[in-house]
């Protein structure tokens, strides 16, 4: 006999929506960062529900100089009305975990997901606004140049990086979300059908395992093009350039291994997700530096010195071995 009545499952999975949504209200929804070489510290720009937080004097002197409009909360309306949006969510996730009903339930997920992608295409206009609406009488005049940060994740805007990303409050909200799906396909047995559908499974993990691999994969260095960021020479040489890639998705390129080194050894607080190395046995073919093997040799004549040649593998490098009369060395000799 079927119900019109949600579960106790459910039920609790809304309440802690309701509270989740109630603390996103007073913590930052949304965080931008900004890190240059003058700024080594960083700077961040914080989103409250209703307010603006962290530099923002700073980063509003940086807009004026290159024509941005500076940023004051009272000048937008979503800061007077999203709180009492987040309250209105919070209140009805409550309401209908008491009421228990599952038509209630699923008019509150579908109205949610609608909030949510409005939400998100708003965000995206303030930043195009933002960053595309210049004063032509700005200090600083790049043409062509536009400065609209990113939706989500990281992108170069002249010497500054910048890296957007939800913050406590923005988790928060995305975790209500999520345990009001949760909770609406419960209700609708979803749950139950995948389980008895086994192939279903293996797909969802595959897909899952596919996306986590995806945000650190190598980023071609353009050669001729791309400068090293240690040295500023330009990278020419497809045998010895190397990378890393940040836990915020940024990549940083280099035209030997050793001004990498060198770059890591003086910027400690890099949060580095991966590394990659051209292999010498290639073109501009990068490879995972961590697993690659390495020679050094006066004879491998590197563009700033280092004289280091990386080898998908000891196989590979053999035939160099003897030709170079050169030493084998690891990834964790050379990080030290």
């Amino acid at each position: 006999m079927q119900t019109n009545k949600i579960s106790l499952v459910s039920k609790l999975l809304l309440l802690i929506s309701g509270l989740l949504l109630v603390v996103s209200i007073f913590v930052p929804i949304w965080r931008i960062e900004l890190d240059a070489p003058q700024y080594p510290e960083g700077l961040k720009l914080l989103i409250y529900s209703n307010a603006l937080g962290g530099e923002v004097e700073i980063i509003n002197g940086l807009n004026h100089y290159i024509g941005m409009k500076t940023l004051h909360a009272e000048e937008f309306i979503e800061f007077k009305v999203l709180p009492y949006i987040i309250g209105f969510f919070a209140l009805l996730s409550i309401a209908v975990a008491l009421i228990g009903n599952k038509k209630l339930l699923y008019f509150l997920i579908t109205l949610f997901i609608l909030f949510g992608i409005v939400a998100m295409i708003d965000f995206w206009r303030w930043e195009y606004n933002y960053g595309h609406n210049l004063n032509p009488n700005a200090a600083i005049i790049v043409p062509g140049m536009a400065y609209q940060p990113p939706l989500i994740g990281f992108k170069q805007l002249l010497n500054f990086g910048a890296y957007s990303i939800p913050d406590i409050g923005g988790w928060f909200f995305i975790l209500s979300g999520v345990f009001m799906l949760i909770a609406s396909l419960k209700e609708m047995n979803v749950f139950n059908k995948i389980t008895k559908n086994k192939a279903i499974l293996p797909a969802l993990v595959t897909f899952t395992l596919l996306s986590s691999c995806s945000s650190n994969e190598a980023e071609p260095i353009k050669l001729n093009i791309d400068n090293c960021v240690f040295c500023k020479m330009t990278i020419s040489n497809g045998q010895f350039g190397t990378e890393f890639k940040t836990k915020k998705g940024r990549t940083y390129k280099f035209d030997d291994i050793s001004c990498m080194m060198n770059y890591i050894h003086e910027n400690k607080d890099f949060e580095i997700s991966s590394y990659f190395v051209h292999d010498f046995n290639a073109t501009n073919i990068l490879i995972d530096a961590t697993m690659a093997y390495y020679l050094k040799s006066e004879l491998i004549s590197s563009p700033m010195g280092g004289n280091i040649a990386a080898f998908k593998s000891e196989t590979d490098a053999k035939p160099y071995l003897i030709k170079y009369n050169a030493v084998a060395s690891s990834w964790k000799e050379l990080i030290k």
